[in-house]
């Protein structure tokens, strides 16, 4: 297939370009800044702000795979214009290349839109794509975590320390970058039994990982065994304003992040799996952990 890939430099995007063209896929990818030549993708320049840069990957496209996205801004607007305004972009460019098939990449925490800006803003991209008129599916994926991830990466670099913080209460489901790279690959061609669908896929472990135990693994994968500090909401939006003192805009653990996080549940759902016969994940989450570990100490971020 020709894919039309946004978000390609990306986390997921750049797990997702090594396995599309190890499939013997073509990429045409939006890039916003130079990008090294690799066989089997064509980078044009621009982002989800550029109508002309959306319609020249579309064009000649199979199918279209939405991963670009905003997962930190300094307000609402950020997270409006990104995930909002973005994605009706490329639904519009979709449309006036006569491209069908849509796979939009968007998050759990759609499910609780009330809880974070975040959240919100997934959500109403969500609907944009449910009223597109196009051939789409939607997948909301838990915590992603693996090789080239910026986000977990700051719970192996602390559990060194012989501490991880995580929420005090709650379970959560992960899913390691390659199940799901896997995952949007297999929705590319669109079926009957997976069009105007949502999907949420996850790592096979049934109701999820308890914050705690999650944390402990992380430590295993490290090497160690550390104590889990339980934070209470209160906790977290307290740490999420020193992290805003100390890192600015650089900051992880923002005040929206810290208001899903403290949510109790976020486990996928049973009845959205994808369908069995189509997916299901092959890494198993311990193991996939250390070999994160090993990846972050091979190419020297931690």
């Amino acid at each position: 297939m020709r894919l039309a890939v946004t978000g390609g430099t990306g986390f997921v995007g750049q797990a997702l370009l090594d396995l599309a063209l190890a499939e013997g896929h073509e990429i045409a990818a939006l890039a916003r800044r130079p990008q090294k030549p690799r066989d089997g993708v064509e980078w044009t320049f621009g982002d989800l702000a550029s109508p002309e840069a959306l319609r020249a990957i579309m064009l000649h496209a199979d199918a279209a795979i939405h991963v670009a996205g905003v997962v930190n801004a300094r307000d609402k607007h950020g997270f409006e214009q990104g995930n909002v305004v973005g994605t009706l972009n490329v639904i519009e460019a979709a449309k006036q290349a006569g491209l069908a098939r849509l796979v939009h990449v968007s998050s759990l925490s759609a499910r609780e839109p009330h809880l974070s800006d975040y959240g919100g803003s997934k959500a109403r991209a969500e609907k944009l794509v449910r009223a597109s008129g196009l051939d789409w599916t939607i997948v909301r994926p838990p915590a992603i975590y693996g090789p080239r991830d910026t986000e977990m990466l700051e719970l192996f670099k602390v559990s060194r320390f012989g501490f991880v913080p995580m929420p005090k209460e709650g379970r959560a489901s992960v899913i390691h970058v390659e199940d799901l790279a896997r995952l949007l690959l297999a929705l590319a061609p669109g079926s009957e039994s997976v069009a105007v669908r949502s999907f949420e896929p996850d790592d096979g472990r049934l109701n999820g990982w308890s914050h705690y135990e999650l944390a402990r693994a992380i430590g295993w994968a490290m090497g160690g065994r550390p104590r889990v500090i339980g934070l209470s909401p209160a906790t977290l939006q307290r740490a999420a304003r020193a992290d805003r003192f100390v890192r600015r805009s650089r900051a992880k653990l923002t005040a929206d992040r810290a208001a899903y996080f403290s949510h109790p549940d976020w486990v996928v759902s049973r009845g959205a799996q994808p369908p069995h016969e189509l997916w299901q994940p092959r890494i198993e989450t311990r193991e996939g952990l250390k070999a994160t570990a090993r990846w972050y100490r091979e190419n020297k971020w931690i």
